[in-house]
């Protein structure tokens, strides 16, 4: 037969009937010799079975070679920051502040403050800006850059919010929108260095103000979008999820947890979803080496806007305190005097003539509900109180010996953190020596003047411990003021209750030492 040269290249059919002819040859060649003589009537039902063969074969080629199906409702289920990141923009400020130079610092030869400013890369004032080279012969009374963060609009007649470390200590405050603007604030009242909240303003109108949201409709696990100046970088945008909600980190609320790339610059900044509100104000991370390590930490946005609303109207934020000192309380104490889940706040000291001292609450007490409001942990009490009106009356709920009771209290304005005692020992007592417990401790009578002194009815010193007692922590002139529950007022008291305790069991112990109180749980010898 002659070859038609202008044959059009071979198809993904071709190639499939190729296939499948070169199947039925194989096919043929392996077959007996009998077959090769067969005739006309078998050799048309052998053609239809190889045409029903390629058919097949071009089937599962056409599916092997064609790609996978992408949904599309998997594709719309991905985050586009470009829209929200082009529309917030204009609302994100970049902040620069200057100083001029000091002698001398409140900041100086205080570690915490040293490592606050440390952490997000702010020189401390007074001190040389390690990021810039030497001065020369610079003016020593020219202002100097002193640190640059982030902050955002809130309000369109120029009220901007931003982080307390930003602002704090400068002379001057620039702010730069994104349209190159560049106008000079002002910091309205006082920054809140307790929630690191400042609020400046600049003379304008008719700015962008963003959107506040609701974090308590924020979800661990939700996208989230952040706007800063990273090393200066201004109107940089990083994203991810929320990582945890009441994130307590030793300050005084409780943050929002985020991966979300945040850096030296970010400070101020806003935390945005994806309806574009502000949820959060981005203000720590977590780093060893000063950078961004995976862990970043947000102001809850309510939290920042009561901040910000008294700093407009008062100029100062004004909380309530009730003057006691808190500790948790774990899972191993609240099951051994009977609270069950860990669970309110352990009150370690009460102030004297405080609002606390006052009402009643005692030093032992745990605290688990103020006004019906559940205290579900100690870092939660503050937060209650501090939001509550000075010169209100308030309802305490607390957990003393076993039992529930309910203490009333005048809460009183907040005052600047007082230095606490240093825990001390009291000197031997005068009355007589216990024998040893199966507790490992031995215990004197403590003296009316130390009763006086640590306003106390009654309780015994400790003079020596050992196995149980001081595998549980217990130190000699520690003063053991109750026992499973039991108040104890002298030493044969004291014997009566632990002859009663059973060995296969742990014993409670609240323990005064210095000015601090706590429970200790001990496992009685064997």
């Amino acid at each position: 037969m002659p070859v038609n040269r202008l044959s059009p290249v071979p198809t993904v059919a071709d190639h499939a009937m190729n296939s499948s002819i070169h199947v039925a040859q194989a096919n043929r060649a392996s077959a007996p010799p009998a077959a090769l003589t067969t005739g006309p009537r078998r050799l048309g039902r052998r053609l239809v079975v190889a045409f029903a063969g390629a058919a097949l074969a071009l089937a599962v080629a056409g599916t092997a070679l064609s790609p996978a199906p992408v949904h599309a409702q998997s594709i719309a289920q991905l985050p586009d920051f470009a829209d929200l990141a082009e529309r917030i923009s204009p609302s994100v400020v970049n902040i620069r502040t200057t100083e001029r130079s000091r002698v001398a610092s409140g900041a100086e030869g205080d570690p915490s403050v040293e490592e606050f400013f440390r952490r997000f890369g702010i020189p401390l004032p007074g001190r040389p800006d390690p990021r810039r080279g030497p001065r020369g012969g610079d003016d020593d009374s020219a202002p100097q850059q002193r640190g640059v963060g982030s902050g955002f609009v809130i309000s369109p007649d120029g009220f901007i919010m931003t982080n307390a470390h930003v602002v704090e200590g400068a002379d001057e405050v620039v702010v730069t929108f994104t349209d190159k603007r560049e106008l000079k604030a002002k910091v309205v009242g006082t920054p809140d260095r307790r929630t690191d909240v400042a609020v400046i303003k600049v003379e304008a109108s008719g700015l962008p103000a963003v959107r506040i949201g609701d974090v308590n409709k924020l979800r661990v696990g939700e996208w989230v979008m952040a706007i800063g100046s990273p090393f200066g970088l201004d109107n940089t945008v990083t994203a991810g999820i929320v990582s945890a909600k009441q994130r307590d980190t030793g300050e005084y609320l409780p943050f929002i947890q985020t991966d979300v790339a945040i850096n030296p610059g970010n400070s101020g900044g806003p935390l945005l979803n994806l309806r574009g509100e502000v949820v959060g104000i981005n203000s720590q991370i977590y780093s060893r080496s000063g950078g961004f390590m995976g862990i970043s930490f947000a102001i809850p946005i309510d939290e920042a806007m009561r901040v910000a609303e008294q700093l407009r109207t008062h100029g100062r934020v004004v909380r309530g305190r009730i003057g006691v000192q808190i500790a948790p309380v774990t899972k191993e104490v609240a099951e051994s005097i009977g609270l069950g889940q860990p669970r309110g706040a352990l009150v370690q000291s009460v102030e004297k003539d405080g609002p606390a001292d006052k009402g009643g609450v005692e030093a032992g007490d745990i605290i688990v509900r103020v006004d019906g409001r559940v205290v579900e942990k100690s870092g939660d009490l503050p937060r209650i109180i501090g939001g509550t009106k000075p010169g209100s009356r308030s309802t305490l709920q607390v957990y003393r010996r076993g039992n529930t009771r309910d203490v009333v209290v005048t809460v009183a304005e907040f005052e600047p953190d007082r230095s606490a005692r240093r825990p001390t020992s009291l000197e031997p007592g005068a009355g007589p020596q216990t024998s040893r417990s199966v507790l490992g401790v031995t215990v004197t009578d403590l003296t009316d003047a130390q009763k006086r002194d640590l306003r106390v009815r009654g309780g015994v010193r400790v003079d020596a411990v050992e196995g149980p007692a001081a595998r549980a922590g217990l130190r000699e002139g520690d003063v053991i003021l109750s026992v499973d529950n039991t108040e104890v007022s002298d030493t044969k008291q004291f014997a009566s209750i632990v002859s009663k305790v059973e060995r296969s069991r742990a014993v409670s112990v609240l323990v005064r030492r210095g000015e601090w109180v706590n429970y200790l749980v001990i496992r009685p010898s064997r």
